[in-house]
């Protein structure tokens, strides 16, 4: 353990130029619960652990690029729900389901308004996917 401890929760950072695609995305599109909004930064929980932050570019630490080597990966009990979902609700889907079955794993792509690249991924091998969903 780092420090003596270990962490409790985990937030990943994304930076845009305007927050009010992204707000809706994360909010309506992916269904996440908005936790804290700060003006230019708001908290979503991706899951009890795991959270999504979005921040106004000219607030923020870093700045919105064009092109984001950034993935976020969701990790989920079943992908074709989620796929179905996001694509119901329009999403920039960038592949269909596919079945990687050298690294046991389901996984879809899309992007979202910023144009970061999200996966949707289920761990096909139980005793993985143990660690990452209950």
């Amino acid at each position: 353990m780092v420090c003596g401890s270990r962490s409790q929760s985990a937030i990943t950072w994304f930076y845009y130029k305007d927050l009010a695609e992204p707000s809706e995305f994360y909010g309506d599109t992916m269904g996440f619960e908005l936790v804290v909004d700060q003006r230019w930064a708001r908290i979503y929980r991706a899951n009890q652990g795991a959270f999504l932050g979005i921040v106004a570019g000219e607030s923020g630490f870093c700045q919105p690029q064009e092109r984001n080597a950034v993935l976020f990966t969701l990790v989920v009990k079943d992908v074709v729900t989620w796929y179905d979902r996001l694509k119901e609700h329009g999403a920039d889907l960038l592949t269909g389901i596919e079945d990687k079955q050298e690294i046991q794993v389901r996984c879809f792509f899309l992007r979202d308004p910023g144009g970061y690249a999200i996966e949707v991924q289920q761990f096909l091998d139980p005793a993985v996917s143990q660690h990452f969903v209950s």
